[in-house]
Order: structure tokens, then sequence, then C-alpha cells
């Protein structure tokens, strides 16, 4: 189904589906032995939301070979993926904390619980946002865990199209202070303008010292919808309801870094190949890559 400038989801459908297959990812490589990452409330998480196809992943009950175009070593790349992108952002936010910075955005929060796991300082709120069913639902099955947060954590259930910057100051957040702010797996899912848009409400509400992190992707630009469409088909017929051509907003846009530095923030760009060289883990062959090609990680401090 095409997007919408009202639809919504959960975390079953639409673009809800990508964060429970994020997460399943996420619960892959904290399996892995070479200790990337660590999310231990993933894997319950993607079985709470349970889709079969997911579990089946996780569990390694899917023969992924029987997926169109997904061979073993793309698969496993995939995992690496989410991994190197995930120790990025964890190490990101523990770095601004260690700079000092108390309060903490996750934009588009889906499955992520970060304000769960990572070891956050004394005093740190931390700030959710997401549309209503995804954060009841998240913070249903946490609490049903067990599980408490290493910091303050205030969840604001709301769509990012609304007036989120409303919601967020409402909430307590502190525009005198810096913030740490994050948009991870978020502007694929924008138009272009409102890409720019939320780096401008982001600026409207920080002050210097603040951060940033996010990704972009230049294969949106030139984007393959037959092949993205072609791959999605494969997935359907394993029961996941999703079309990703139909999900994302191809075409031309700015350059984040080149956006962010416009607008006064010193921004620096690595690619996710250095994120793999970094870790130690092969770099996908370029016939094995994902089609949206490779990914620019982001991160991003305010200028006084």
């Amino acid at each position: 189904m095409a997007r919408s400038h009202d639809d919504s989801w959960d975390l079953a459908s639409s673009v809800g589906v990508t964060a429970t297959m994020v997460a399943a990812g996420r619960a892959m490589a904290t399996k892995d032995p070479r200790g990337l990452i660590n999310d231990p409330f993933a894997e319950p998480l993607v079985r709470a939301v349970g889709v079969d196809f997911f579990i089946k992943m996780m569990d390694g009950d899917l023969d992924m070979a029987a997926i169109q175009d997904v061979s073993p070593t793309r698969a496993q790349a995939m995992v690496d993926g989410i991994a190197v992108r995930t120790k990025y952002f964890d190490e990101y936010f523990i770095s601004a904390t260690n700079g000092g910075i108390r309060q903490a955005v996750i934009l588009a929060s889906g499955l992520d619980a970060r304000a769960y796991r990572l070891p956050w300082p004394a005093g740190t709120v931390v700030y959710e946002l997401d549309q209503p069913r995804v954060t009841e639902f998240k913070t249903t099955t946490l609490a049903g865990l067990g599980a408490e947060p290493t910091a303050a954590r205030r969840v604001i259930p709301i769509d990012l199209r609304g007036d989120w910057p409303a919601a967020l100051r409402a909430a307590g957040l502190d525009t005198s202070a810096p913030t740490a702010w994050l948009a991870e797996g978020l502007l694929i899912y924008l138009p272009p303008e409102a890409q720019d848009r939320l780096f401008d409400n982001i600026a409207a509400l920080s002050v210097p010292g603040s951060t940033i992190a996010t990704e972009f992707v230049p294969g949106i630009v030139d984007f393959d919808a037959d092949r993205i469409r072609e791959q999605s088909a494969a997935f359907r017929e394993h029961g996941i309801d999703i079309d990703m051509a139909s999900l994302v907003y191809p075409g031309q846009r700015n350059h984040v870094v080149d956006y962010l530095n416009a607008k006064g923030w010193r921004a620096e760009g690595v690619t996710r190949t250095e994120l793999f060289e970094r870790a130690g883990l092969p770099v996908p062959d370029p016939e094995e890559d994902d089609p949206l090609g490779e990914i620019i990680f982001i991160s991003a401090v305010l200028s006084a």
C-alpha cells in the first residue's frame, strides 16, 4: 500500500514492520559470538510482535536461500550491517553523555530499547517519540518483562507529521540545555522537504553543544523501485506485508552533511564500509550489497 499524508501503522504493518525487522537483526547480532552489540530486549520485543517470519529468522529456522536474492553471505551482511549501525549510534550516545549532555531525544523510536540498556549517567532524561500504537506496545511489553529504564524515560506518543516540537516542550525538554538527538532509520521514510523541516525543527530546539546523529542513504536518489518491489514480493510470499518501494520517498534531496553544515552544525560522515572495517567484518561484495547502496552515518555538533 502506498504512503499517504495521514497513514498510520503498528509494528506488524507498513513502516512499523521495518522497525521489527531491524530489531530482529539486533537480536541476531546480539547472539553473534563476536559481541559487537548487546540488546537483550530485541528478541523478546520481536517475539511479542508475533510476526512468524522474524521469529523463525531469529531462531535460525528460516532458509534465507529460499528468499529471492538473499544468499547466506548477504543474509549475514545484513545482520552485520545492523550491528555496526547499532554500535555507531550506541557509541554516539555514550560519547554525548560523557561530554556532559543529560537529555536525549530518540525520534521514531520504534523498538529501540536504549533507554533500558545503555549506561546513562544519573540525571539523564531520554525522550522517545513515535506513533501511539508503537510506543504503547513497547512500554507495555517491556513492563511485562520486568524491565526498568536506566534513565528517566519520557514517552511522547505522536506522529512526527504533527507538532512534535510542542509535545517535546510540554513533556519537559529543556531548550536552554544541550540535547543529544537521534534520527536512526528515519530519513528515507520522509519526503525531501520533510527531511529538511525535521532538521530545522531540531535546530530550533537546540543550543550550542547539542549533538545529532543520523544517516544518509545516497541510493534513495536513484532508487531502483523495480528491484526493491521484486525483493518485497519474495518477502510477501513468506507472510511479510511489506513493499519497500511504496514506503520510501525516492528522488533528489539535500545531503544531510551539507545541510547541517550550512545550518551551523559541524557534521562528519563515515561510510558503512569503514564501520565494517573498524569492526573487523568482511565488507559486503557489491553484488551481495543492499540495493540502497553505501550508507553514510553522520554525527554533528551545533556550533556556538
